[in-house]
């Protein structure tokens, strides 16, 4: 990783179009449709959350996985965001209680992707089509660990065939040495074999800072998003918005006990909607880049010279 790309300022280029780079920042064209989806004995194996375009066409499909202890329904502005671009996104509902093991998590995940390539169809509007043949999988914190861990074929019997992968603030467990049973991570750099396939690391600033002295960060280091990055072989982008917490990717308000406890656990933000409009611009300009063959967007963030809703910490690329 370049090191002198810390604390990178935001310029424009003149010669650029600014409307149509910075435009993935706020919502897309498309209306976005939600459909919940409840589990019974014909249906998934896990409660989902489907958001599509609310349009005819045929669009990616993208899998996000939610982090630790947390409901997918906290993620409903982000994953709307990402929809309203023209993209299928299924968030499931992993688990209510769960211990330190992600196996399950995996497994669940690689039985719900099985079953949305025979029922996906019938949870969609009418005339849009899923394209499975390029499929994301993305997930945060914990969930961008069980993301990497599918893209590994960790803990699965065959692999899941997949076009891109995003890791929101991945998290591989407590520290260095003390990671969760199945430990992504190895210190090797540049040892992540994914055949080819591009990944996309996202990192907070403020996740590895504690919150008070009675809970440990939320993102330590060691086991998060640098760590990532290292072990990825190109393609692969990482980008650390400076000033934004690990929680701060979710809805404005999240409701319950634990929606409040998002509040207390993690050092965050003043606000949560700079690095939520940031996370879902950075992942539409990639998905464009290698799922569209349009860098535009994605070029600009990288160089600097997009209008971005965060100040970077960190840019790195490799392709």
């Amino acid at each position: 990783m370049d090191s002198s790309t810390t604390a990178v300022p935001v310029m424009m280029n003149s010669s650029s179009s600014s409307s149509s780079i910075d435009e993935v920042f706020n919502c897309g064209k498309y209306s976005a449709n939600l459909n919940l989806v409840k589990v019974d004995s014909s249906d998934p194996p896990r409660p989902l959350l489907i958001w599509s375009p609310a349009a005819a066409g045929e669009f990616p499909v993208v899998i996000f996985l939610h982090g630790y202890l947390l409901q997918n329904s906290f993620y409903t502005q982000l994953l709307r965001h990402i929809s309203s671009h023209g993209f299928v996104v299924v968030a499931p509902q992993l688990y209510s209680v769960a211990g330190p093991n992600a196996n399950q998590d995996i497994s669940a995940t690689a039985e719900i992707i099985e079953w949305l390539s025979e029922n996906l169809c019938n949870y969609l509007p009418e005339n849009v089509r899923p394209n499975l043949k390029k499929l994301v999988l993305a997930g945060h914190s914990r969930g961008g660990k069980v993301a990497f861990a599918l893209a590994l074929g960790k803990s699965l019997s065959s692999p899941i065939k997949f076009s891109a992968l995003i890791g929101v603030d991945p998290v591989d467990g407590m520290d260095k040495g003390q990671q969760t049973p199945p430990a992504v991570l190895t210190y090797a750099p540049n040892s992540m074999d994914l055949n080819g396939a591009p990944v996309l690391v996202i990192g907070s600033g403020l996740g590895d800072v504690r919150k008070n002295p009675f809970f440990p960060p939320c993102a330590p280091r060691g086991v998060n998003h640098k760590d990532f990055y290292n072990e990825c072989c190109k393609p692969a982008h990482y980008f650390v918005a400076k000033d934004c917490g690990h929680l701060d990717v979710l809805d404005d308000e999240t409701r319950g006990f634990r929606g409040r406890a998002t509040y207390c656990l993690c050092k965050n933000g003043e606000s949560r909607k700079p690095m939520r409009r940031f996370v879902g611009g950075v992942v539409v300009a990639f998905l464009r880049a290698y799922l569209e063959g349009d860098e535009e967007s994605l070029v600009a963030i990288r160089r600097g010279y997009a209008k971005l809703p965060v100040v970077l910490q960190a840019v790195d690329s490799r392709v």
